[in-house]
Formats: C-alpha cells, structure tokens, sequence
C-alpha cells in the first residue's frame, strides 16, 4: 500500500519559474526511499511540496497531486500534515536554540498529545548523547546533536513517514554513520522514511529504493545500492567520479 503518492508534479515560484515538471514517485507504508541528486536538483521543492511550505516560498503546486494516505494534501495547512502522521525535519535542523533538549522534544510531540506519543527515553535510545544533555539548550549543541534532535523531535509527533532534508550536511563522518545508524533502526521498525541527502554513504545505510533527480524530473530510479552502483549515474547526476564509490 502506497503511503505517499507524488503525482505528475510540477511547481512553480511566482507562478512564472519552474522548479520541478512532472515528478511521481511512490513511498509505500513503511517503505524507505531516497530522493538523490545535485544542489539546485529540486528535492527540497518536493519536500516542500509534501510539507506544505511552499506557499510560504512564494511557490505552489501547479500541476498534479501529492496524497498522503490515501488524501490530497496539496494546499493544507503544515500543521494538520503533521497531525495526519507526516513529520518533517527541515534542512538546517531548526531547533529552538534558547530552549533546552527536553523542551525542544516536549514540542516535536505537541500535534499528538491527545493521543500515544513516542516516549523521550526511546530518543534517547535512539540518540544517546541527547540523554546526557536534557537540561542544555539547544543552541549550545554541537552541529551532530543538534541534527539528532531534530529528528528526535519530528519523530516525537509519532509519524507514520519521517522525511529528512540533507540531514548530514555539514557533519563529520562517524556523526553521519551514527545517524545512518538511528535511521537504520527506525525504517526497520516499520516506519516509512523519505530521505533527501547528497551523502551516497547515509542513502545505502538508510533507505531501499532511490531515485534521481537533475533539473527538476526523476531521470532514473531503482534499488538504492544498484543505482548508486552505477559509476555513470554517479557522474551524470551526483557529480561523482567513478573512483570515488
């Protein structure tokens, strides 16, 4: 069963320039799929498009459909994307800087606290270090920690998809095999994961299917570790050479 269907998308910015042109892509119920592809590509469009931010971007979608579980979601408020179970951690972490790391997670929870929410112990099952600095504001973390709380945050509305924006960006290494790590665990507790990095690394520890997007449309799409496989796909597409896998 398909959780989050795109649908011959394509979005516009000041109803003029053109963004992304006739994107589908499917992430089934607890499926785990990566969208790859160079800085300009179109992937944070699509996250935008899938979180309801793009009208705060002066951007809309213009042709086609993004439905979640089975309804459109095109032109709804963030809010209530959230509460239908669609949580997003946004490109640049976005913590509450002046809050501390209790606080922070106590909000990623708000939408769903008439209901079970997922618990601050199993983040910090997840993201040890976050459990020896629940008292630290957020803004005093370090870049990897502030990455782990954010996506402890949005996992704390208890989503049925988790989509994360380049969440190793700018991160050393091992921060990002330890992230890879969580991700892992989280896809494989069945929930579904929609991933946009540039890290080839994380997309192989993290997700199953791929696909690959260059001025704004999927130009290939399959197995996560066949496609990043493929020496000329990394050329063309990621801007990799060959030598580097």
């Amino acid at each position: 069963m398909n959780l989050l269907e795109v649908r011959d998308v394509t979005i516009r910015y000041g109803g003029s320039v053109l963004a992304v042109e006739g994107v589908t892509f499917d992430v089934e119920e607890g499926g785990a799929v990566a969208l790859l592809g160079a800085n300009g590509a179109g992937k944070t469009s699509i996250l935008r498009a899938i979180g309801g931010l793009l009208s705060f971007h002066r951007g809309q979608v213009a042709v086609g459909d993004v439905r979640f579980a089975g309804a459109s979601i095109v032109g709804k408020a963030p809010h209530r994307i959230v509460g239908s179970g669609l949580a997003q951690a946004l490109e640049g972490r976005r913590v509450f800087p002046d809050l501390t790391v209790t606080e922070n997670l106590t909000l990623g929870a708000f939408s769903v606290r008439s209901r079970s929410t997922t618990t601050q112990r199993e983040i910090i099952d997840l993201f040890p270090r976050l459990g020896e600095r629940l008292q630290q504001t957020a803004g005093t973390l370090s870049g990897g920690e502030q990455q782990m709380l954010a996506i402890g945050r949005a996992l704390m509305a208890r989503p049925r998809l988790l989509v994360l924006d380049e969440p190793s960006l700018g991160l050393a290494p091992l921060v990002v095999e330890e992230i890879g790590d969580a991700l892992t665990r989280v896809a494989a507790s069945g929930l579904a994961v929609l991933l946009v990095d540039q890290n080839t690394t994380l997309a192989r520890r993290a997700t199953r299917q791929a696909h690959l997007i260059e001025s704004g449309r999927i130009v290939a799409s399959g197995d996560t570790e066949d496609l990043l496989s493929d020496g000329a796909v990394r050329a063309s597409y990621l801007g990799m050479a060959t030598e580097s896998i």
